[in-house]
């Protein structure tokens, strides 16, 4: 009966109903998401079709969402106010970059160790810890700012460049998706390595890191988005010019402008929208596989 009912089985497998490659039977999926998917695209058409759109395309009325006439003004006007800025540009830049990498990086060693911990080592309020964490995803950044400026001034952070730093260690999505991911590595495997003789040091190294690598590129994304597109900490936390990033000069930049000149404003605002948004879509380009198996980890968790 079971090698019958193996053969009918084997016999459907291979009729081409459950193809690997294409199949007719697969157009109505397709039918359904490529609609959806452009859906999704036009935000991102948008962005790069406002950035050379000439000044009388960016007042139109009813406003067009293609570029009829391209044009390089808008970029050529804002690297013309960068040259006239007092501190160099590439003081703003330099400070974006090493505030994101050293973000980056530590946000990813606090994130794994804690959900290393929570996930696999025993302890009193382990739970509870969990659950706290678990609520912080409902806040958003806008809901914390006044404790933050608090503490950060407690701590006598204000003006500094560890200010840019510090308040994003606390990532609760990050620490939430690795220990999803850190759940599904069996118990067993741990308890072989410390028989083994293996420290936790050793088992974090050379076990879990390398079974989460997913759920880190994931992390990596979340914390470079909102760190290289962050200019509050700037305008709230720092005085010193020389010490404030990137996202916060363009911000200034632009406003400034669009006080001055509407017109201008608008296309420098739209040039360096588009600059800003290049970064994230890079590295989501070259990280959405790992991106894809977190989440979908997670959701089976």
């Amino acid at each position: 009966m079971r090698l019958r009912l193996f053969g009918r089985y084997s016999g459907i497998r291979n009729s081409g109903i459950n193809p690997k490659g294409f199949h007719v039977s697969q157009l109505k999926f397709y039918a359904f998401l490529l609609p959806l998917a452009v859906f999704m695209l036009l935000p991102m058409i948008f962005i790069f079709s406002h950035a050379f759109k000439p000044p009388d395309e960016l007042f139109a009325y009813p406003p067009r969402f293609f570029v009829t006439n391209p044009t390089f003004k808008n970029f050529s006007d804002l690297f013309s106010k960068m040259s006239n800025s007092g501190v160099p540009v590439s003081r703003y830049l330099f400070n974006s970059i090493l505030v994101t990498l050293v973000t980056i990086a530590a946000s990813i060693i606090v994130s794994s160790t804690a959900a290393y911990a929570l996930s696999k080592k025993r302890f009193k309020l382990k739970k509870t810890l969990f659950a706290i964490n678990t609520v912080a995803l409902m806040f958003v950044p806008i809901a914390v700012t006044i404790p933050r400026f608090l503490i950060i001034d407690k701590l006598d952070l204000m003006n500094t460049f560890a200010v840019h730093i510090l308040p994003g260690l606390a990532m609760p999505v990050g620490l939430f998706l690795i220990k999803q991911f850190i759940d599904g590595i069996p118990d067993e495997v741990i308890e072989a390595a410390q028989i083994d003789g293996a420290t936790d040091l050793g088992i974090y190294w050379s076990i879990i890191l390398p079974m989460i690598r997913p759920a880190l590129a994931t992390i990596a994304i979340l914390t470079f988005q909102a760190t290289w597109n962050n200019a509050d900490t700037s305008a709230l936390y720092v005085n010193s010019e020389s010490l404030k990033t990137f996202a916060f000069y363009l911000s200034t930049l632009t406003s400034s402008t669009a006080g001055a000149n509407a017109v201008a404003g608008q296309g420098i605002a739209a040039a360096a929208s588009l600059i800003m948004f290049l970064p994230n879509l890079i590295i989501f380009v070259l990280l959405q596989s790992q991106v894809m198996s977190t989440m979908s980890h997670s959701g089976l968790k």
